[in-house]
C-alpha cells in the first residue's frame, strides 16, 4: 500500500510540474535559451554577431534546448515533491502497522 501511494504521489507531482511548466516555464525557457546562445556565439566569434542564417539556426536550437531544460527541471522537481508528499501521506499508516506488529509480538 505504501509503495502505491508513493508512486501515485510521484505521478501526480510530475503532472503538476508539467502543468506549471506550461503555464510559467515556456517564456523563461525561451528567454534564457536564446540569450545564452547569443552570448555563447558572441564569445566564440569574438564580437558582434551578424544575423545570418547559420546564427539564426543556432539560436533556434538554443531556444529549444532552453525550453527542454526548463521542462525537465519542472517535471523532475514536481516528481520529487510528489514523492515526498506520498511518503508523508503514507507515514501514519506505516506507523499504525508497526504499532500493531509490536503489540502482536508482545
Amino acid at each position: 500500500m505504501k509503495n502505491e501511494t508513493v508512486k501515485a504521489g510521484m505521478k501526480i507531482g510530475a503532472t503538476i510540474g508539467g502543468l506549471v511548466f506550461l503555464v510559467l516555464g515556456i517564456v523563461p525557457g525561451f528567454y534564457f535559451g536564446s540569450y545564452g546562445t547569443l552570448i555563447l556565439i558572441q564569445k566564440l566569434v569574438g564580437g558582434a554577431v551578424e544575423p545570418t542564417l547559420i546564427v539564426r539556426a543556432i539560436i533556434v536550437m538554443g531556444i529549444l534546448v532552453g525550453i527542454l531544460c526548463v521542462a525537465a527541471v519542472s517535471i523532475v522537481v514536481g516528481g520529487i515533491l510528489g514523492t515526498a508528499m506520498g511518503y508523508l501521506v503514507s507515514l501514519p499508516q506505516a506507523l499504525r502497522e508497526r504499532k500493531e506488529e509490536a503489540q502482536a509480538k508482545a
